[in-house]
């Protein structure tokens, strides 16, 4: 029972803060400042990387060679998957903030017109 009063309290207190976490999260999360230099860096680093890569698919590779060169290319596709998951999730996450910002100014201006 306490555990579900302190998730209540929890619950209340980010009712209580939510315009001012969400005004605070678009704002850190402006366009192009935030992930999209750091996953542009890591993909450009991972384009090198494969152009710059000892190819290992000749009869003279051994199978451990063989094996490093799959790890190698299977972690390069893992990273890039995980780069564009970043990108969208955090386009996602600015998306949300925006239409919540605009859903409140919308909410102020037709208060501002039921008053007059």
């Amino acid at each position: 029972m306490a555990l579900q009063w302190v998730i209540l309290s929890y619950v209340v207190a980010a009712e209580a803060v939510k315009s001012r976490l969400v005004a605070l999260i678009a704002l850190v999360l402006q366009p192009a400042s935030g992930i999209l230099p750091f996953v542009a860096f890591q993909l450009l680093d991972l384009y090198w990387k494969n152009e710059h890569r000892l190819m290992c698919t000749s009869e003279i590779c051994t199978a451990e060679e063989r094996i490093r060169y799959e790890k190698s290319m299977f972690k390069a596709q893992r990273n890039v998957i995980l780069c564009v998951l970043a990108c969208l999730l955090y386009w996602c996450i600015y998306r949300i903030c925006k239409y919540h910002r605009d859903i409140k100014e919308l909410e102020e201006a037709e208060k501002r017109l039921k008053a007059e």
